[in-house]
């Protein structure tokens, strides 16, 4: 029987360097230059993803990395949820909402009242389980998402989500 489990890591891990090589790779085969032509000089910081404020988590099955996802401080009260990826042969199977659960329940045990993530304008499998999860898109979905690769846009569509509802601010 296969054992399913959670491991946190740093980002800078060796056995996810892999994965996020493939992550950026399948991000280049989506939109090729676009996000680099937009002069985006921000480097991640390993620290963005370690507790207290941030956290870098991968689901293993067998002791092989099947899924993963962080978060970073966005600001003392909201994370910004990044890096969530399946496996591409293990994907439409619910893992990304196992991954998606998983930040959420140790982000609001961290503190934090909202989340906040973006997605690219090509993914549209990522505002399907977004949208699915009560993420609020902080853009019109009924707009082809290309359209968000225009000027004024930046491609990123964005979504948020408190994580304070009220039968948690009446027990408080």
């Amino acid at each position: 029987m296969s054992q399913i489990q959670f491991r946190d890591v740093s980002p800078e891990a060796p056995e996810l360097q892999p994965i996020i090589t493939g992550l950026f790779a399948e991000y280049q085969a989506r939109y090729g230059d676009y996000f680099a032509s937009k002069n985006e000089s921000e480097v991640e910081l390993t620290e963005w993803y370690l507790p207290p404020q941030g956290l870098f988590i991968v689901l293993e099955r067998d002791g092989e990395i099947i899924a993963m996802g962080a978060y970073k401080a966005l600001d003392a009260h909201t994370a910004e949820l990044k890096r969530i990826w399946t496996r591409r042969d293990l994907r439409r199977q619910g893992l990304a909402r196992v991954i998606l659960q998983e930040l959420e329940r140790r982000a609001h045990h961290a503190g934090y009242q909202q989340l906040y993530l973006t997605t690219g304008f090509r993914q549209p499998e990522a505002v399907r389980l977004y949208l699915s999860y009560g993420y609020q898109p902080q853009f019109d979905i009924n707009r082809d998402p290309e359209s968000y690769s225009q000027p004024p846009h930046d491609g990123r569509l964005r979504f948020t989500k408190p994580l304070i509802t009220k039968a948690t601010a009446k027990a408080s």
